[in-house]
């Protein structure tokens, strides 16, 4: 194999990684405007054709979104995220839904090995907000609770790799999980709380964890083969 010879990096690609750090900083958060083109120019000190054309590279990454009378938004955290979104709009709902759970079985066993007293204390407090959920028969307040449980099950894990795609899958499903469990409505709320998968992390019970996150994998995939004839199964297909 020849060697190429070094290039320098061109103003472009030195103003798309700098875009990219904010972005994945949080200084711009996603769903928010990028600052003003002019703004942007002075900060940078480039060109407006300059700016523009890192602009329009972010957004083929699909970490920026262009609309028209709103500006430029940020719709991802990082290029990894819109990736792995461009995947899930090709793929179906079952097919991602088995790639999260298997995620969050891994997660699971990791958790039940490694937690430490701060996880288990971040485990405590997203278990009572999916309680205090169930006793008001908050629906939504009950899903979002649950995210975050499951979401504090796998930073638990301390695989930062996992954390990130699990992170990235989530939000991108995030509107089909919404539905998926309104598919299920009325909920039997103490059966939906993790319990027992709570539990097996804080004895450091791995073989029950991952028994726990099999058992509610199976339920959902039972969910989406009971439910295909339903409306929402149409609209769930499409991401």
């Amino acid at each position: 194999m020849s060697i190429k010879k070094a290039t320098r990096i061109s103003l472009v690609d030195q103003v798309a990684t700098q875009m990219e750090q904010l972005i994945e900083t949080g200084t711009w958060p996603v769903g928010e405007k990028i600052p003003p083109e002019m703004e942007l120019m002075v900060e940078f000190d480039v060109s407006r054709n300059t700016l523009r054309e890192a602009v329009r590279a972010l957004v083929h990454a699909g970490l920026l979104e262009t609309k028209q009378g709103s500006g430029t938004i940020v719709r991802s955290s990082s290029s990894l995220g819109a990736a792995i979104h461009r995947h899930i709009e090709r793929a179906n709902l079952f097919e991602t839904l088995e790639v999260r759970l298997a995620l969050e079985r891994e997660a699971a066993q990791k958790a039940a090995e490694r937690r430490n007293d701060q996880d288990i204390k971040i485990l405590q407090e997203s278990m009572k907000k999916c309680w205090d959920a169930a006793k008001n028969s908050d629906h939504i307040q009950f899903i979002e609770a649950d995210i975050l449980f499951h979401k504090a099950v796998v930073q638990a894990s301390h695989n930062q790799m996992l954390i990130d795609l699990y992170e990235h899958i989530t939000d991108a499903l995030n509107t089909s999980v919404q539905d998926l469990t309104m598919l299920r409505a009325p909920l039997d709320y103490e059966k939906e709380i993790h319990q027992e998968l709570y539990e097996a992390i804080l004895a450091q019970d791995t073989d029950q964890a991952v028994k726990n996150v099999n058992s509610y994998m199976d339920e959902l995939k039972r969910t989406l083969t009971n439910k295909k004839g339903s409306h929402i199964w149409g609209e769930m297909q499409q991401y």
